[in-house]
């Protein structure tokens, strides 16, 4: 597949975008349904809530096994496999008999979904480098980051005129429709003689190289321990604002919306103003907001501050994550071209990995209090402070001091 240009170009970046919304489409529609799922099957909150874990470890491993799968059959193949793998999953879940089976199903469900979120960034590395994988990347994560926002409205929508089983069949047609764009828009972009080799040791010793690298995995942490920032912020900002500030449902929903808009304002930022600042540039900017406003978080909570004083600082913290993430990931797959199903593999899970243990850290102290939340959150932008500055700019010097070396 060539390169393309104009509106080919946004046509593709529309299409990828949606391929990553399979994920928080898959995660937050059917959230709203919990209750009348635990009267449906009679059973308990525990058991409903384990079918979301299962979902989000099926997200993980999937990413884990379908990137470096595309690295040795392909994108487009693999990548219309899983979503008809998605389509019957979620027509599975809808009718589904009892609370075990549809656990079960949406582990596949989820391992599924997470071929359209490795793959299409896979892609991007196929068809770009350099400032214009930058700036196509920040073009599919403007749709991307609609998800967030989007999935839970759509999933109160639908409950409106149907039942939670209305929810998943929802879910299907979405994966039919991405399946025949797919069939008919999506070339394969990774030649054949780009592939690498059909074998299991080479696949561990492609993710032996990542880890090894200390550039990659140093911008793979920074982007891991902001998302887990954003973990922290997602469990614990519904307690923050309804327990401790009293703000109607409404009014949560308005708050929730606007650092929804901070996401996209900070990743189109990038894509604006790639062709006049550097990734490295923006990617610093981005952890210095996301510090400033992580320790301005923490000092506001342990004081009781108003409710401004609270909102401004996640405002910030939420767009300075979008900045990391998109910086981060052009940065680190740039390199990877050979591998760039594993290496966006990794990306993927070590978010996911990080992001489930901040999250049930923020209702340690109970859900009375923010402090527990603003702790790991300032705590996460540091951690992405220090992997940035501890492993990408240290590596980066050492290979500018052994080149020096070399022409003496």
């Amino acid at each position: 597949m060539n390169k393309p240009s104009g509106k080919k170009r946004i046509q593709l970046a529309l299409l990828l975008g949606s391929l990553g919304l399979l994920g928080p489409f898959t995660i937050d529609t059917y959230l709203p349904s919990f209750p009348t799922i635990v009267k449906d099957y009679h059973t308990t909150a525990s058991l409903v809530q384990i079918s979301l874990t299962s979902c989000l470890l099926g997200l993980g491993l999937g990413q884990l096994i379908i990137g470096p799968m595309s690295d040795v059959k392909g994108r487009r193949k693999p990548l219309i496999f899983f979503i008809i793998l998605y389509l019957l999953a979620s027509l599975t879940c809808a009718i589904a008999p009892n609370i075990y089976f549809l656990i079960i199903s949406r582990l596949v469900q989820g391992f599924a979904a997470a071929g359209g979120l490795v793959i299409s960034r896979a892609i991007v590395r196929d068809l770009f480098s350099g400032r214009e994988l930058t700036k196509f990347f920040t073009m599919m994560v403007l749709v991307g980051n609609l998800g967030p926002i989007v999935a839970p409205i759509a999933g109160g929508g639908i409950l409106a005129f149907t039942n939670w089983h209305g929810v998943f069949v929802a879910l299907a047609c979405l994966g039919a429709i991405l399946l025949f764009t797919v069939i008919l828009k999506l070339e394969e972009t990774l030649p054949v003689e780009n592939r690498v080799p059909s074998n299991f040791p080479q696949i561990l010793r492609n993710f032996g190289s990542l880890f090894r690298d200390r550039t990659f995995l140093g911008y793979a942490l920074t982007q891991g321990f902001t998302t887990a920032g954003i973990f922290a912020y997602v469990s614990g900002i519904p307690f923050v604002y309804q327990n401790i500030y009293g703000v109607t449902p409404q009014q949560f929903s308005f708050l929730f919306g606007v650092n929804g808009i901070a996401l996209i304002i900070g990743s189109q930022s990038v894509g604006r103003l790639a062709d006049f600042i550097q990734e490295k540039t923006f990617l610093k900017i981005g952890l210095v907001i996301s510090n400033v406003a992580g320790a301005w978080l923490l000092i506001a909570l342990l004081l009781k501050a108003p409710l401004f004083a609270v909102a401004i600082p996640i405002f910030f913290f939420v767009s300075s994550i979008s900045i990391i993430g998109t910086t981060c990931f052009a940065l680190a797959i740039e390199s990877q071209g050979h591998i760039a199903g594993s290496a966006s593999a990794l990306l993927g899970v070590l978010p996911f990995v990080l992001g489930s243990i901040s999250a049930p850290l923020v209702g340690i102290a109970g859900a009375n209090t923010g402090v527990p939340m603003g702790v790991i959150i300032f705590c996460a932008s540091f951690l992405a402070f220090l992997s940035y500055f501890g492993l990408v700019r240290k590596a980066s010097i050492w290979i500018q001091a052994i080149k020096l070396s070399k022409q003496k």
